[in-house]
């Protein structure tokens, strides 16, 4: 499942297991669809970037295993997207959506 997020500060769309975690650590509840107003915007904002960078770091693989799967993408690295829609949101007084994608 793709979970996408649209305001008038841009869209993007995520896979749906990080967008839901992601989600959590906003102090959302991590229904789709949902949304967040522009006033609410800057605290949930403020515990995203605060739980994106205390998250633990992804375990190193072999080469081996990083060739079959992927390189390893930390959750702050997962979370940047939806923290400059954030940003932006928050400044200009924008609310975000989610749903997912069709």
């Amino acid at each position: 499942m793709l979970i996408r997020f649209h305001s008038d500060a841009g869209d993007m769309t995520m896979f749906g297991d990080v967008a839901v975690d992601l989600l959590k650590m906003m102090g959302h509840s991590g229904t789709v669809p949902s949304a967040i107003l522009a006033k609410d915007i800057p605290a949930a904002l403020d515990r995203l970037k605060r739980a994106a960078a205390a998250a633990p770091a992804p375990t190193p693989r072999s080469e081996d295993e990083e060739r079959e799967s992927g390189p390893i993408v930390s959750m702050q690295q997962r979370a940047h997207p939806l923290i400059e829609l954030l940003e932006r949101a928050a400044k200009n007084g924008w609310d975000v959506m989610w749903d997912r994608q069709k």
